[in-house]
């Protein structure tokens, strides 16, 4: 979720969504972006620059799960209030 999250808020490259989610690392990042991509949550386009640059975007698929995001907060608005009124 937290890779998902960086690349809707505009982060595109490794480096931009690396800094954007403390604690995780370079090994753990690529894995995620492969799985992803295979997944089809992400488009990974190469460019043949020097040196040579990747873009990372959300695929149209994986913005669908923005309605499930969306629920989750809704339930965790509902929850903390429930909480806060049985205190």
């Amino acid at each position: 979720m937290p890779v998902i999250n960086s690349l809707c808020n505009g982060n595109r490259r490794f480096r931009e969504i690396e800094r954007s989610i403390p604690g995780i690392t370079t090994r753990m990042l690529s894995k995620e972006l492969k799985d992803m991509e295979l997944n089809k949550l992400v488009k990974r386009t190469v460019y043949a620059d020097t040196p040579v640059l990747v873009d990372y975007e959300p695929t149209a698929y994986c913005k669908t799960f923005g309605d499930i995001i969306q629920s989750m907060i809704d339930w965790g608005k509902k929850h903390r209030k429930t909480i806060l009124q049985k205190s």
